[in-house]
């Protein structure tokens, strides 16, 4: 088994990941990017849209252990990989949640990302 992903704790890591590959799903959002040979590397987001401080915490903690579980095996070789969380992912089940992660590490590995987002402001 490869070594432990490390973490992301830059926001210039966060802003180069949103910028790579995006894949959706309900309960989050995926962002892939490769970093250059610093290994593979994740970090999560959970905005204050999600619910208060408690919400948020759990999402983390069901995210940090999904991406423990799944990334050294399934997780792209030289890429940070950015898991944000999305409105209703708190009580999505934790099975679901882990195929839909497969589902998505899978899109990535293949290259499949969703559409990029609108800039904000532009119609």
């Amino acid at each position: 088994m490869s070594p432990e992903p490390k973490v992301l704790t830059r926001r210039s890591d966060f802003l180069a990941a949103n910028r790579g590959l995006r894949v959706a799903r309900p309960g989050f959002v995926l962002l892939a990017r490769s970093n250059e040979g610093e290994g593979k590397r994740y970090g999560i987001t959970v905005t204050k849209r999600i619910g208060n401080a408690v919400v948020r915490n759990r999402m983390k903690r069901r995210f940090r252990e999904l991406l423990r579980e799944l990334l050294p095996e399934h997780g792209l070789a030289d890429t940070d990989h950015v898991l944000i969380g999305r409105e209703g992912g708190i009580e999505r089940n934790f099975g679901r949640m882990r195929e839909e992660l497969l589902a998505a590490l899978g899109r990535a590995q293949a290259g499949k990302g969703d559409k990029p987002r609108r800039p904000k402001g532009k119609r």
